[in-house]
């Protein structure tokens, strides 16, 4: 993104704010579920919130427009409140996901109905920014998707190893997921296995040739 600022700077503006409003969603589904599920820690920290300044992790942001890969403020949430205790941090997990997925759906219906009508020509930047906006949604969803820790996917596998058999597993998961996580991006990418951009490679001929019908926004 950073070769974008200064080839075109409008093209990056867009993408950059397609990408503040995809975590700025994706973390406030968050809070929105767990306080639906009986925590109140994120709506007592001021998560339970749209506003980007509540969930932009500036360290994160800086590292996604400088190398691709970044995050946002985790949202914090207390299990042992929600009123599911085994499936609730999974509900609480996946919520982001769906989040970004409702999204894709939202943007992609608004881009075909403005494309449909010819409201606005293709290169128009609120038609880039639904575009693209269709694009990071997907492909947050399926980044999230991984099962590794802090990856919203992790929940899901860590509810499953929640036999005592298990706990070492567990806990070595829960502990050393982010260096497990950044050891298989390392690896992906000095080996160039390829496993990631053929991740990005299917989120966008989807978002293309799925959610948008195959039409053009640049």
């Amino acid at each position: 993104m950073l070769s974008l600022l200064f080839s075109n700077p409008l093209l990056f503006i867009v993408v950059l704010l397609a990408i503040i409003v995809a975590l700025s969603f994706h973390e406030s589904a968050h809070a929105f579920v767990a306080y639906k599920l009986g925590d109140m820690t994120a709506q007592r920290m001021g998560r339970l919130t749209l506003n980007p300044l509540s969930h932009i992790d500036w360290y994160g942001l800086l590292l996604l427009v400088v190398v691709g890969f970044g995050w946002g403020k985790p949202v914090p949430f207390n299990p042992h409140n929600l009123r599911l205790p085994k499936w609730g941090p999974v509900m609480v997990a996946f919520a982001g996901p769906f989040s970004n997925l409702l999204l894709a759906v939202v943007f992609s219906l608004v881009f075909s109905v403005i494309a449909t009508t010819r409201a606005l020509e293709p290169n128009n930047a609120l038609m880039i920014f639904l575009g693209f906006s269709v694009i990071i949604n997907l492909a947050l969803m399926f980044f999230n998707l991984i099962p590794i820790p802090p990856l919203d996917g992790s929940k899901l596998l860590l509810t499953a190893l929640d036999k005592p058999q298990h706990a070492e597993l567990r806990y070595r998961l829960e502990t050393q997921g982010m260096w497990i996580l950044i050891a298989v991006l390392v690896i992906d990418a000095v080996l160039n296995l390829g496993v990631f951009s053929t991740l990005f490679s299917f989120v966008q001929w989807l978002a293309l040739n799925v959610f948008l019908g195959g039409a053009t926004f640049l």
